[in-house]
């Protein structure tokens, strides 16, 4: 019998160790592992199981979701006047993050086992950070190696970080010791270029907390980080997608005609956009092989990391359908997974630009085309809805409104980041889009969910520019330019009023959404320039 031979990471070991990181390991350091080295130990320690066709299956309960109210920036001289403190950024005291600090380090040096991977966040080699991930999960090092830009052997030669994330998922902060509201924590510390997370298994945390680092680092070089799909046309046209979650940002990205830059985080400097990740986060409840092709082949693949799905028992196969354990069932994939994806992560001056909404009051057209100013209306007002849960009492839909859609990962006040955007979008003449993926006919209960044939056909007429100089018609409400004919969408579709039985009830519902955008837009106050509150829904 051969025997086996065990691969020695220690060829992509930094000469340093984790001195830098002032950790000293009592444990085995495992480093830079690649995706069937993490996969077998994470077999080996219990982390997980593994799918039908390969995929590591990981369950996070109790937390499914970010949390976003245990979030911290260490308030620090360097950064404390730029940085928006309030509700999105808490503040922590510098005593209260070296004794968390301290603590996560001690909790990390007594483990069995680490796991090191060294990667890259952006595709921009002029802008991009050299990040070091600490984390005491296999599984977790397969979801960043997934997720973010992975080095070349020669690069991990060299491989200097310049930001560390120490991960210690198991681990409770102390409140009153930490500065923390619970035992969970997730500190960036934008002086010492560190994030500390805890109390949670949640992989999102480990992605997300780097989207708020660039978010707060680009700027300041004159760069706009962006919540954003991107991809590019055959003509090598460049489109962006902003959204929030559950609006179709991947999904749409992720269009067979056009080359996938990325789905979900993106910088636009001088040269264009460029991509922050290496791979792919998507939702995936209810996720089927007809209406998401690309996106279903990826979770039928090794490597790839399903989160907090239900596994048949029998067959190991996913059941997409079942939101027994949570709603946010995700699939983590490297983005050479998805066929025609952009090997560079980069692309030009983007020619049009698509703001997706879910509106479950189902009153706004399903695709407008914005005028500039709109563009920064409907830019600061990250508007989405949710669909009326089952508490007792809430019987309609609620309206979300998420600056720059994406509030909860800014640093800077949501006006620098619009206004950044509207100077690009006048320097290279950028067409803005506002498409709704939500219902129509009726609010949620009583209309039906936008086709995904019509969006699609809808949103490639806007991207590839046969929409630009089609006649469009003047919203009564909100003033939005509604395009009257695109080929593949019957004409009744385009008019969200025609699609009610009830015209008037149509108007009264429309009109309570418009006050909404109205009063959102009011907590701005001076900030916001007048002629952008005017290009919002005209007050009746």
């Amino acid at each position: 019998m051969a025997t086996q031979i065990i691969p020695d990471s220690s060829s992509r070991a930094s000469a340093d160790g984790l001195a830098q990181q002032g950790l000293a390991p009592t444990g085995k350091v495992h480093w830079n592992l690649i995706a069937p080295e993490l996969v077998e130990a994470a077999i080996r320690r219990g982390e997980g199981r593994l799918a039908a066709m390969g995929p590591f299956v990981a369950v996070t309960s109790p937390h499914t979701g970010r949390s976003p109210n245990d979030k911290f920036v260490v308030r620090e001289p360097t950064s404390e006047a730029d940085v928006d403190w309030g509700k999105v950024n808490q503040p922590m005291e510098p005593a209260h993050y070296d004794a968390l600090l301290a603590d996560v380090r001690a909790y990390l040096n007594g483990l069995p086992e680490l796991f090191v991977q060294d990667l890259y966040c952006g595709a921009d080699p002029a802008s991009r950070l050299s990040v070091r991930y600490v984390l005491p999960n296999a599984w977790h090092g397969s979801f960043v190696r997934n997720m973010f830009i992975r080095p070349s052997l020669e690069d991990l030669a060299t491989f200097a970080p310049n930001f560390t994330v120490y991960h210690a998922p198991e681990f409770q902060a102390d409140p009153a010791k930490h500065g923390t509201r619970t035992g969970t924590f997730i500190v960036l510390n934008l002086a010492e270029r560190t994030i500390l997370i805890g109390g949670t298994r949640y992989a999102g945390e480990l992605k997300k907390s780097m989207f708020t680092v660039m978010n707060y680092l680009l700027p300041k070089r004159g760069q706009l980080s962006m919540h954003c799909s991107a991809n590019i046309g055959p003509n090598g046209d460049s489109a962006l997608y902003f959204g929030l979650s559950g609006t179709g940002k991947t999904t749409l990205s992720a269009d067979p005609d056009r080359s996938l830059i990325g789905d979900d985080e993106h910088g636009w400097s001088d040269e264009g956009i460029f991509n922050f990740e290496g791979g792919c986060y998507a939702k995936a409840i209810n996720l089927s092989a007809e209406q998401e092709p690309d996106i279903y082949a990826t979770t039928r693949l090794f490597g790839t990391v399903l989160e907090n799905v239900v596994l048949d028992d029998n067959t190991r196969e996913v059941q997409f359908e079942d939101q027994s354990i949570t709603e946010n069932t995700r699939v983590s994939y490297p983005l050479h997974y998805i066929p025609n994806y952009v090997k560079s992560g980069r692309g030009g001056h983007p020619k049009h630009v698509v703001f997706l909404t879910a509106d479950a009051f189902g009153v706004l057209p399903p695709i407008s085309r914005l005028t500039p100013e709109q563009a920064m209306f409907y830019f600061l007002s990250g508007y989405t809805a949710k669909v009326a849960g089952t508490e007792r009492g809430v019987t309609e839909p609620q309206a979300t409104f998420s600056a720059c859609f994406g509030a909860v990962f800014l640093v800077w006040h949501p006006t620098y980041y619009a206004e950044m955007l509207g100077k690009l979008l006048q320097k290279h003449g950028s067409q803005v889009w506002l498409v709704n993926t939500g219902w129509s006919g009726g609010a949620y209960g009583v209309g039906k969910r936008m086709k995904l044939s019509y969006t699609r056909a809808m949103v490639r007429a806007a991207v590839a520019g046969s929409l630009n100089s089609t006649p469009t018609a003047t919203h009564p409400i909100f003033g939005l330019h509604m395009p009257t004919d695109i080929a593949g969408v019957p004409h009744e579709v385009l008019d969200p009023r025609k699609t009610w039985s009830d015209p008037s009830a149509y108007d009264a519902q429309a009109e309570k959404l418009a006050e909404m955008f109205r009063a959102n837009i009011g907590k701005f106050g001076d900030a916001v320039a007048p002629e952008i509150i005017a290009a919002g829904p005209p007050k009746r």
